[in-house]
């Protein structure tokens, strides 16, 4: 069960996202999922809330490809925070293509809270956990 509302942004799929084999690479999907976990995190007041000390670190990525697509289409990615832990945060992806409604690809990233300075795993406090709140 989602702890957070998703939060979503329409694209067109540029050229240069574009492979040799015509459809989107599968490395800008994880490049996609970095940019809007960010622009989430900035919209919901979370790098305001954090600090400077202290940063979220990727543990690992996993995505699973269902569909191609392509230079020109329009998709919808959906993100969410799954569940926190300690130091953890998961975070799923969903890419949906406008057109069809068609699942293409699905994701999750394994955030980590660090420590600037130390480079260690830190809890994430209170006041971080309650901005990924459903309202």
């Amino acid at each position: 069960m989602p702890i957070s509302p998703t939060y979503s942004k329409i694209i067109s799929i540029p050229p240069s996202a574009i492979d040799e084999n015509g459809h989107v690479n599968n490395v800008v999907y994880v490049q996609w999922m970095q940019d809007i976990a960010v622009e989430h995190y900035a919209s919901i007041g979370g790098i305001e809330v954090q600090g400077t000390d202290v940063t979220w670190v990727a543990r690992r990525h996993s995505i699973e490809y269902f569909l191609p697509a392509f230079e020109g289409e329009e998709i919808e990615i959906r993100t969410w925070i799954e569940n926190i832990r300690k130091v953890r945060s998961l975070r799923m992806y969903e890419f949906v293509r406008k057109s069809d409604g068609k699942v293409l690809v699905k994701g999750e990233t394994d955030w980590v809270f660090m420590d600037v300075k130390t480079g260690r795993p830190k809890p994430i406090p209170l006041e971080v956990e309650k901005i990924f709140e459903a309202k």
